[in-house]
């Protein structure tokens, strides 16, 4: 019978030379116990750019530059071959370029969105993994601080809740998921489009429940919303405020080389205004400029769908492609201003030039708004990250590549530089150029 290749479920945390015994600073035991840590620092530099005009929450047209920098402490424990507790302690410093405004496909995914926050430390994941075997056989599988199992059942159902990352389970892609290895763009790191469940630090509460089979598999969430757009807290009235995602995971092999296709569909439920009311609402009463959040009411439904696929190719090469849409009815809610996106991109390995934990990236996304959302930005409005107070709309346009090196055991530094065409969307300001450094080490 013929056999499918292993599930690729890559964590945001996986080294570029994954499962390497240089993988990381310290070796790590093959315990049932997980202690680990990363650093991630992100330099960044925009040298100015041409801007007729500049509103509130617009990409500042002066010369830039800013400094991130994500220190997170891994634990967990394999309480049974089918049970595992995974807990993660965060601290996010630093800043993005102008408070990571006037972007939809801004430009480090490591910025948390309200700089108000500060570098206190706090929970990210604190969640219960646990399997129900459907098969006696079991695969050995490579161990990473999101996934403490050492072997899994062919076919299982798995369930994980508590506290999670919406994003390390869905629309995952092994070559464009992990901002800390790879690409740092939000709209190439991520569907775009995906207004997935989370904070403004990116994490939700919620379980997830995957059945999962040699060739396929099919997860749906059931995931708290934040209580206003880009919010730090949960809207606990489940009834009328939650994430729904489900998605379809194919994956084979053709000559040898292992692809993957993953079909997402999303509905939100959330207290969100409709842009075309904050449009009437200004145009009757002949306010300054719409105001979306005056146009909230519980229990709006918005939803959107998603194709992510990737696959090997000869010579250590990978391609992958995102398409993405969401309803562009009513406000960006939790991730960013995107209302369709198309992606293409891929990476190489650093083993072509005898170079084996070094990869190289490029991929480019053009992400757009529904009428109803660019005609509210062009009255004036505000989104949670956008609002120049005027826009000729056009598609915004990203381009991005880097290079990963790995200096030593557990340390790589990169290059990325990003070119955004139509930044906000807007045909007269921009192009930008945003050249960037980072230094990430695995402890």
């Amino acid at each position: 019978m013929r056999r499918c290749p292993a599930l690729v479920l890559a964590a945001l945390a996986l080294p570029a030379a994954a499962h390497a015994d240089d993988a990381y600073l310290f070796d790590h035991p093959d315990s049932a116990r997980w202690l680990s840590g990363q650093v991630n620092v992100i330099g960044q530099a925009q040298p100015g750019f041409h801007a007729p005009y500049t509103g509130g929450n617009s990409f500042r047209s002066d010369d830039n530059t800013a400094v991130s920098l994500v220190a997170t402490v891994f634990a967990g424990v394999e309480l049974s071959r089918n049970t595992a507790l995974v807990l993660t302690a965060e601290s996010a410093a630093g800043g993005g370029l102008s408070d990571a405004l006037g972007l939809a496909g801004f430009t480090d995914l490591d910025v948390v969105r309200n700089p108000t926050l500060g570098p206190a430390p706090y929970v990210g994941r604190a969640f219960l993994d646990q399997v129900i075997p459907l098969s006696d056989i079991r695969t050995p599988h490579a161990r990473d601080p999101l996934h403490l199992l050492r072997s899994l059942p062919e076919r299982r159902i798995e369930i994980r809740a508590g506290k999670l990352g919406t994003a390390d389970l869905f629309d995952v892609n092994a070559s464009g998921s992990d901002s800390h290895l790879q690409f740092m763009n939000w709209t190439i790191a991520n569907n775009g489009a995906y207004d997935y469940a989370a904070d403004t630090r990116g994490y939700t509460l919620g379980v997830v429940v995957e059945y999962a089979a040699p060739c396929w598999a099919l997860r749906f969430g059931e995931l708290a919303m934040p209580t206003v757009a880009n919010g730090i807290d949960y809207d606990f009235d489940f009834a009328s405020a939650r994430g729904e995602n489900l998605e379809l995971e194919l994956h084979d092999e053709l000559a040898g080389y292992r692809g993957a296709v993953r079909l997402l569909g999303f509905a939100n439920h959330a207290r969100m205004g409709r842009y075309r009311a904050a449009i009437d609402q200004f145009e009757l009463r002949q306010l300054d400029a719409p105001d979306v959040t005056a146009t909230r009411a519980p229990g709006r439904i918005k939803y959107g769908v998603g194709l992510n696929v990737e696959h090997e190719l000869p010579a250590g090469v990978r391609g992958f492609a995102r398409l993405g849409w969401s309803d562009g009815a009513l406000e960006s809610f939790a991730y960013t201003e995107v209302d369709s996106t198309v992606e293409l991109g891929g990476d190489v390995s650093g083993a072509l030039w005898h170079r084996d934990g070094d990869r190289a990236g490029l991929a480019a996304a053009s992400n757009g708004l529904a009428e109803d959302h660019w005609r509210y930005l062009g009255l004036g409005g505000k989104g949670f990250l956008l609002g120049d107070g005027k826009l000729r709309y056009g598609r915004e346009t990203v381009v991005e590549a880097y290079y990963t090196a790995q200096a030593a055991r557990g340390i790589f530094v990169a290059a990325d530089l990003q070119l955004v065409a139509n930044p906000g969307y807007n045909r007269d300001r921009g192009p930008v150029t945003v050249g960037s450094l980072r230094l990430h080490v695995e402890l």
